[in-house]
């Protein structure tokens, strides 16, 4: 790790660097990727490789196996990644070593290959924002931990190219200033001092907007739940067909990632 620096209140960008860094590509501006973190007494986590090393990293014992999470790739530069963690205290693993990193400490990152380029599909690899050639607009909705993707996309936006954003964040002072060749209007939803539960705001506004007409694309993410039933309003209200909706679920409401996955998370 290289450096760490505030954004906005709720954020903390943590650059890295190291000899594999160069290698790491992005297939799309949402890319993810897997961040494994040492565990306490660890300087370094311990991951197994070669093509089995989930098997092998699901078999280690919990005492042993480091906390793996998903994060998304905010940028890149010769030799340096940025990714962006919510900072939540000591609520979960990933904060907590965000919120006390200095440089020169260690993670392990598992991120596509620049090798890859050409020869791999982009959803297989991570990356959701694919838009259908044909679409005339897009849709863009998400929280605080979909705030690194949403970035990029917007900023990845090419001339003519309409977008409207929708972002629920937890203060005022977490609004973002992104550059943009495209037409783009942001809607930022505070949470700060509402008595609503995470992700109300985001679904009122989302359903009480005027979309466009023409062929429409939608992009979601954010805590579980909340991507559900933004994507149901969207295909039993607004007409949206599946395929023109790409979605990911970054958290679930009182779970780790390392939760199992439950039927009613749909």
């Amino acid at each position: 790790m290289l450096a760490t620096a505030p954004i906005g209140r709720s954020l903390t960008r943590v650059t890295f660097g190291g000899p594999e860094v160069p290698k790491v590509t992005a297939f799309g501006p949402d890319q993810r990727i897997k961040i494994f973190l040492p565990r306490a007494g660890e300087a370094v986590p311990l991951v197994p490789t070669g093509p089995d090393w989930y098997r092998r990293y699901r078999a280690l014992p919990e005492r042993q196996r480091p906390p793996m999470r998903t994060y998304t790739i905010r940028s890149t530069r010769p030799g340096e990644l940025d990714v962006d963690f919510v900072r939540h205290g000591d609520l979960g693993p990933a904060s907590r070593w965000a919120g006390r990193a200095v440089p020169g400490d260690k993670v392990v990152i598992l991120a596509p290959n620049a090798g890859l380029a050409g020869r791999a599909e982009p959803r297989r690899m991570g990356a959701d924002y694919l838009p259908p050639a044909d679409s005339t607009w897009r849709l863009i909705a998400g929280d605080e931990t979909a705030l690194p993707a949403i970035g990029g996309i917007v900023e990845s936006l090419a001339g003519g190219e309409h977008a409207r954003v929708f972002v629920e964040i937890p203060v005022d002072a977490d609004r973002q200033q992104w550059r943009t060749a495209g037409e783009v209007s942001v809607t930022w939803l505070p949470r700060e001092g509402a008595s609503d539960a995470p992700g109300a705001a985001l679904l009122h506004a989302v359903r009480a907007t005027e979309l466009p007409e023409g062929r429409g694309y939608a992009w979601l993410a954010g805590e579980a739940f909340l991507v559900r039933d933004l994507r149901r309003h969207l295909i039993g209200e607004r007409g949206m067909t599946r395929a023109q909706i790409d979605f990911c679920g970054y958290w679930r409401r009182g779970k780790s990632e390392d939760a199992a996955y439950e039927p009613d998370d749909d």
